[in-house]
């Protein structure tokens, strides 16, 4: 670790750097002003593309090299564009300033009131922003696909494995250890693929929205379906109308989705530690680590436990983002600027939850010992099977004497479930079915 790393305030910057470092090519200051000037130099191309009178003897040849004003983008072009905004104070004119600087390296500065021509601020920020964003998702979908992978193996690894299950803490009807990893599997694959479907949408359309400056100067040109063209081309879905800036809605959509997806890790992380804590799972263990550092003995669920408090964190900001975002007084405040540029903390504290999930699960280790001692020791769970077969027989009241059965005796095991079977009056072919009953074989379908 470096002394940068030690002396960060945010522990994504600090203790988790190295799990967070790929979002920096997303979320960082250096990454948003990218970005920016990505759009900067798209949109000025895209105004070369549509007949425009003093961009006519624009020569095409120049696309590629200006595009490699944002493709080669070095940290130190992003600190001559914060060296710029010393002078600005204002971020997005410091790009625009930075860009014209290099037109008039390449000596075609006769076309630099083009860069920016026509827009606001907002129609950068509200285009970068989500676009960084959107290119980030696929390495999300690849980091959570990597703990759906694991949580899939275990569901076929205990597909077979019977155990006891537990309804407001107290025994239940039995179930499958895979097939309750297959609930979590399930759960998140469904909101994956509401995820999927989310538009990436952003603002471009002038100062109040309405293209005034782009219509009073060329009133012959439909702006709203060039903004449309333009932002598709970025793999952007284009709002329209706005205020000054984006409505957030569908930012807020994603947001939503995202923390919901983190509650239910947060739900397996939170039955995975449970489980541990019955001692149906082992850990592996590590012989150079120290589980705890006053009792030698313990090997702590402490993945699960920072997946938890990481996913809980991110979920706080996610949930922050979308209820504000959305909200902006008529055509603009600032209040959105300030609390975007937190918009990678929530995805990095993310990541580091399922990155600890994934390293807990790699540690597990059934105790198929103790599964199967807790289901001896409950045979009392199958006492829900008998009377329900003795519905289905017609025998009266079969709920009842169950019930009498199961709590007016002080031992209730396999030996007296035996006994009340033979004593019932009925069949033997359905006293055999019933006395084939287990609690290792009563896990339905």
């Amino acid at each position: 670790m470096s002394s940068f790393n030690l002396n960060a305030i945010s522990p994504v910057d600090g203790r988790y750097s190295k799990q967070t470092e790929l979002l920096s090519n997303y979320f960082s200051e250096k990454a948003l002003i990218k970005y920016r000037v990505k759009v900067e130099i798209e949109y000025f191309i895209s105004l070369t593309e549509i007949g425009i009178k003093n961009l006519n003897h624009w020569n095409n040849k120049f696309n590629d090299k200006i595009r490699k004003i944002y493709i080669e983008f070095h940290d130190e072009d992003a600190l001559d564009v914060k060296e710029i905004e010393k002078t600005t104070n204002h971020d997005v004119k410091a790009v625009e300033y930075f860009i014209k600087r290099k037109f008039d390296e390449m000596k075609i500065s006769e076309f630099s009131e083009f860069i920016h021509f026509g827009l606001t601020s907002q129609d950068i920020n509200n285009t970068s922003i989500p676009l960084s964003i959107k290119d980030f998702i696929p390495k999300y979908f690849e980091k959570i696909n990597l703990v759906l992978s694991e949580i899939d193996d275990k569901v076929e690894e205990y597909s077979n494995i019977p155990m006891l299950a537990r309804t407001h803490g107290q025994p239940a009807s039995p179930t499958r250890l895979g097939k309750e990893f297959k609930v979590f599997s399930v759960r998140i694959k469904e909101q994956l693929n509401v995820l999927k479907k989310i538009p990436h949408s952003c603002k471009f359309g002038g100062a109040t929205g309405n293209f005034n400056a782009h219509q009073v100067a060329y009133p012959d040109i439909n702006w709203k379906n060039f903004a449309e063209n333009f932002t598709k081309k970025l793999g952007l879905d284009h709002s329209f109308p706005t205020t000054q800036i984006e409505h957030y809605d569908n930012l807020a959509r994603l947001m939503d989705c995202l923390k919901r997806i983190n509650t239910i890790m947060l739900d397996f992380n939170k039955d995975v530690w449970q489980y541990i804590s019955l001692d149906y799972f082992n850990q592996k263990i590590n012989k150079s680590e120290v589980g705890s550092s006053a009792m030698p003995h313990k090997v702590n669920p402490i993945d699960f436990e920072n997946s938890e408090g990481n996913l809980s964190y991110a979920n706080s900001i996610f949930e922050f983002l979308s209820s504000k975002l959305p909200i902006s007084r008529l055509q603009r405040d600032l209040t959105d600027s300030t609390v975007l540029r937190n918009i990678g903390v929530p995805f990095s504290h993310t990541i580091i939850g399922f990155n600890s999930t994934l390293k807990g699960l790699k540690k597990l280790l059934v105790n198929k010992n103790k599964i199967e001692n807790d289901l001896r020791d409950n045979w009392i769970v199958i006492s829900e099977a008998i009377q329900t077969i003795l519905r289905r027989e017609g025998i009266e009241k079969p709920y009842e004497l169950l019930k009498d059965f199961t709590r007016n005796n002080e031992i209730v095991n396999e030996e007296t479930f035996i006994i009340f079977i033979n004593n019932l009056k009925v069949d033997q072919k359905i006293k055999k079915e019933l006395l084939n009953i287990s609690p290792f074989n009563y896990t339905g379908i």
